[in-house]
């Protein structure tokens, strides 16, 4: 992550929690990152440098007319500044701070089987209780782990799967 995402990131988030709008602000932008994502001619039109800046801001402004006026301003800055091209990774690192300032820990749930929602809730309901921040999950299946689970967040790895146990079994056989 560049030092120019982290500052821009970091002015649209400061900016939209001292007016009262972080909800709204991450609402549209991560609308407009997904609309540019789907879109090639937008995305080139934005990643254009042959593009002048200012044909750029005028078709942003006009296009984010309706946009909450901190983050319309926001777009048009980093249009300004040639740094619009960089949209995808400044929403990132924005969510990140969302995130930080929310609680929020992300983390990967892989079971040997699918869970039902309520087994999911249960299980990281126990986490939330446990870390005192909410959790989102992504739930992924890896029927390799023949029963149990693994909990990743971020560098954080916890394998309470019955393959892990039998690897660190083996571990030690090995060893002696």
């Amino acid at each position: 992550m560049a030092v120019a995402h982290r500052t821009y990131a970091s002015a649209v988030f400061g900016a939209a929690k001292e007016k009262g709008t972080l909800a709204e602000v991450g609402e549209e932008f991560a609308a407009f990152v997904d609309i540019v994502r789907n879109s090639a001619e937008l995305r080139n039109l934005l990643q254009n440098p042959q593009v002048d800046a200012r044909a750029k801001q005028a078709a942003l402004a006009e296009a984010l007319a309706s946009a909450d006026p901190t983050f319309r301003n926001f777009v048009l800055l980093l249009t300004q500044k040639g740094r619009v091209g960089e949209l995808d990774e400044v929403h990132h690192e924005f969510e990140r701070l969302v995130a930080i300032d929310q609680r929020i820990i992300q983390v990967e749930l892989t079971t040997a089987h699918g869970l039902t929602d309520a087994e999911a809730a249960e299980i990281l309901g126990q986490i939330e209780q446990t870390s005192g921040h909410k959790i989102e999950a992504i739930r992924t299946v890896d029927p390799n782990l023949i029963g149990g689970l693994v909990l990743r967040a971020g560098s954080i790895l916890v394998d309470a799967s019955v393959r892990g146990r039998l690897d660190k079994l083996r571990t030690e056989l090995v060893s002696r």
